[in-house]
């Protein structure tokens, strides 16, 4: 009977499974989704190198080092044509991971598919497009938050009318996690994003009153899951209610499916470990339990990091591995099989009331400062992820919380899975740029330079009006423009913007205890030895936002004594030496994760020497493979630090190693 009962169930249809991919080239990115089509996902999601996302040509002097690192080069239309070559875009469901340039490259998506023969109306699919988190956490924007605005309100309303079938928008809670915000943040944070487009959508007048629930309809949101799996569960049950709620009451939408949460989600990346990685499969294990358990709050897409991506670039096996883990969670046990298997459970109801109390007093506080825009452009919502995020990590290393291989039971047996560093991650074609840099000259040199022209000015013009961009954009993206020149164009009209670091405002761990104390008393030392206090310069080099540990070691090295210069992201080689010149420091502190460190790394080093200051160290901070370490230590890096060294106050001590070597003081 039991056994009847089991086959009369009705499944549910697994989410779609995806893989966050893209690297090198079009080519190469290519082939890759095919793979892994081929191997049952079920959807593609393309990540996009830093030139691509921040809107630089690969010729441009910032794009140096970043080509192809982080994800795929996509410079003009031919790009985009090799990349989907031989996969009909009618028929797939795509997610870009591209916030300021999204208009762009969703003109270059759509008008690949037609080329293909398909319509518009047939795609299907999701740009992120949410540009309040790259101010907060991941630094891809470009244009000040007024303009930022406008794009992501014209998208909308053109795929509203144009495109049915795609997500113009994805709300990212998944970004503010990882810069360190608390459950509660993450949802009020999310929220008060949402609430700051659909309120520009609706001032705009480019949708009617009638057809606003197609465009709430629309909105998804890509959040985070981390290890704690029960509270993250109820997480996204607090984020359904306050949304029913939301979308309700202030946007009055009636029909219950416009107000859906749609959602997809990567897991966190945040906890994965450098050191023992083998544990990170068992963390993306019950990481994807938090957002598939639950039948009333599950995921519509999932995709999953790979165990070694604290180490380096995955291979295509570390990616088959975490697409193989959804599948036997989809397709092996009886997930799918029941109803929402929390409903009526206590303990449940009474965490996500305390969730939703928590996120509706934060937004709330936000609301009243003026709502989200207001929040970024006074540095509150960026100081509040960076205080949470300083009183995480002083609870790592203080031992409170406890991360198993790092500062608990970390004996272990050596691991066959990284028995050897330099083969256990994927190194990025070095012939990348290379390539990326003809495929540009040999786009220009067949190109109507006139029509571009032509279609450049009409953008000009029309940023300069009310007008629905996206018209503008699709006509430069026919024509033959360049990444570089459709974001240059609107630079011109719009200008630039540099988000408040949060970093002043950040909380510390003052009381830290001894540890913290004696490196205090050693930067104290070491700077009336050398005639004043401690400076340290931190750097971001190249196009890399992901600037948290940037900001938790500008925190830190703050309450350890050290003056600290920080200026925040997307600086050039140069201008980083230009301020150790201008700054008088006795250290310089870079931090890169994009890959680009053998590139810009040595042309700071260069930098240096040629302004003689050749006993400033340098010390190093980001994913880096053991075999650049040695290279970079042989260059004279003084010291180079990965996610294994998670013990901010001992990297204090070691910078104060290091400046005292540096003027022989020992």
């Amino acid at each position: 009977m039991r056994e009847k009962d089991r086959h009369d169930r009705v499944k549910d249809r697994p989410w779609v499974m995806r893989t966050y991919a893209g690297h090198s080239t079009a080519a190469a990115s290519n082939e890759l989704y095919r793979t892994n089509l081929a191997k049952g996902q079920t959807g593609l999601s393309v990540a996009f190198d830093l030139p691509t996302q921040t809107g630089y040509d690969p010729d441009s002097p910032l794009a140096r080092g970043e080509v192809g690192k982080v994800g795929v080069p996509v410079p003009h239309l031919g790009e985009m044509r090799r990349l989907f070559d031989g996969i009909p875009l009618a028929d797939m469901n795509t997610s870009m991971t591209i916030n300021a340039t999204a208009m762009w490259l969703l003109a270059l998506y759509v008008v690949a598919a037609e080329e293909q023969g398909a319509a518009a109306r047939d795609l299907a699919g999701t740009t992120q497009n949410d540009i309040v988190k790259e101010y907060l956490s991941r630094g891809t924007y470009v244009f000040p938050p007024e303009h930022s605005m406008r794009l992501i309100g014209d998208v909308i309303a053109y795929t509203v009318h144009e495109i049915p079938g795609w997500n113009p928008i994805n709300i990212c809670s998944y970004h503010l996690q990882e810069a360190g915000a608390t459950p509660q943040q993450e949802l009020a944070y999310a929220l008060c994003t949402a609430i700051a487009v659909l309120d520009t959508v609706r001032a705009s007048g480019q949708v009617s009153p009638d057809d606003f629930g197609k465009v709430v309809g629309r909105m998804s949101f890509f959040v985070n899951a981390g290890v704690r799996f029960v509270e993250e569960m109820c997480k996204m049950r607090a984020f359904v209610q306050l949304w029913d709620e939301l979308t309700e009451q202030r946007y009055g939408v009636t029909d219950p499916k416009m107000r859906r949460f749609r959602y997809g989600v990567q897991v966190n990346s945040l906890g994965l470990t450098e050191a023992q990685p083998e544990n990170n499969v068992q963390r993306i294990v019950l990481e994807m339990l938090g957002v598939t358990l639950s039948k009333d709050a599950r995921a519509r897409a999932v995709q999953l990091p790979a165990w070694n991506e604290a180490l380096g670039l995955p291979r295509p096996w570390d990616q088959q591995w975490s697409l193989r883990l959804q599948q036997v969670l989809a397709f092996e046990s009886d997930l799918l099989e029941y109803d929402d298997i929390f409903e009526g459970s206590k303990v449940i109801e009474t965490k996500v009331a305390e969730l939703v109390a928590g996120a509706r007093a934060e937004m709330d506080r936000v609301q009243a400062m003026g709502g989200a825009i207001a929040a970024v452009e006074s540095g509150y919502m960026k100081e509040q992820l960076v205080g949470s995020h300083a009183a995480r990590r002083a609870r790592i290393e203080s031992g409170e919380d406890k991360v198993v291989g790092v500062n608990v039971f970390e004996t272990t047996e050596p691991s066959p899975l990284t028995a050897d560093l330099d083969a256990a991650i994927q190194a990025a074609d070095p012939q990348a740029e290379a390539t990326a840099l003809e495929s540009v000259r040999a786009w220009k040199a067949q190109r109507d330079e006139s029509a571009v022209r032509d279609a450049l000015d009409r953008l000009a013009a029309d940023a300069k009006t009310d007008a629905n961009l996206m018209a503008a954009t699709l006509a430069a993206a026919r024509a033959g423009a360049t990444t570089g020149e459709w974001a240059g164009t609107l630079r011109e009209v719009f200008g630039e913007f540099r988000a408040p670091t949060g970093v002043t405002g950040g909380v510390g761990v003052a009381d830290a205890g001894a540890e913290l104390a004696a490196v205090r008393e050693r930067v104290r030392t070491t700077g009336e030895q050398l005639g004043g206090r401690l400076r340290l310069l931190v750097g971001k080099p190249g196009l890399d936002g992901h600037s948290n540990g940037a900001e938790q070691v500008a925190v830190r090295a703050r309450d350890a004594g050290f003056e600290v210069v920080y200026q925040g992201i997307r600086l050039t080689p140069e201008q980083i030496v230009a301020a150790a010149v201008a700054e008088d420091v006795h250290c310089v502190g870079l931090s890169i994760l994009s890959g680009s460190h053998m590139e810009l790394v040595p042309a700071v080093l260069d930098g240096l020497r040629a302004a003689g200051l050749d006993d400033v160290p340098v010390v190093v901070g980001g994913i880096i493979p053991a075999a650049d370490a040695r290279a970079l230590t042989g260059l004279g890096v003084a010291a180079v630090y990965t996610p294994k060294d998670f013990g901010l106050t001992e990297i204090m001590g070691g910078i104060v190693d290091v400046i005292r070597k540096a003027h022989d003081l020992d």
